[in-house]
């Protein structure tokens, strides 16, 4: 029997799945796309066999809300293969694609208390940033670039071609940072190509 397993942020690369243990990942994936469209969810599709283990290490670490649960188990159950949180409120469940009328209630009411609880966070989040906003007091993330920087970036990319990267590692900031201060400038792309030296 083969173990799929999908880890959430910060999963020890140094670890080496056992035998017959196939490891996917999803790092950098937006909570927007559901759990069935994901890559790594593509690939576990395509090595699953009936008897096989999907585990996760949180069930909001691969599902977005209730009816991207249902989804997967439902998923699980066409396919035979048994579903198992390793942590949280679900984790004491052998199998949650089992389909039994017991596994479906309990599933049903924890995933909707933890739907909820997401929903009044993030909520809640909303308004705190809207009331910040109206006094004044956020502003997001500080510019990276700030003053004689961002125009330094500037005329040295548009009259020297200079690479984001090798900007990035001028100026001690990321590529980001460089696109934010470059941002008037990049799309209609009329920047000269990189001398070449």
């Amino acid at each position: 029997m083969s173990t799929a397993t999908t880890p959430g942020r910060g999963a020890d690369r140094r670890t080496r799945p056992a035998d017959g243990v196939l490891l996917f990942e999803d790092p950098a994936t937006t909570s927007k796309t559901p759990a069935l469209d994901r890559p790594a969810f593509g690939k576990i599709a395509a090595k699953a066999h009936p008897g096989d283990v999907l585990i996760v290490s949180e069930l909001f670490r691969l599902c977005r809300d209730l009816l991207d649960i249902h989804a997967v188990r439902n998923w699980c159950q066409a396919r035979g293969v048994v579903l198992r949180v390793l942590s949280g409120p679900l984790s004491n469940f052998h199998d949650l694609a089992a389909d039994d009328a017991t596994t479906a209630v309990i599933i049903n009411v924890i995933t909707a208390v933890g739907q909820f609880q997401r929903d009044i966070r993030n909520e809640l989040t909303v308004e705190g940033i809207t009331a910040a906003e109206a006094e004044g007091r956020y502003r997001g993330r500080p510019l990276a670039l700030t003053g004689n920087d961002v125009e330094v970036v500037r005329s040295t990319y548009t009259q020297q071609g200079t690479s984001m990267a090798a900007l990035a590692r001028a100026h001690g900031v990321s590529r980001a940072a460089n696109r934010t201060a470059l941002s008037d400038l990049l799309p209609d792309r009329s920047i000269p190509a990189p001398r070449s030296s």
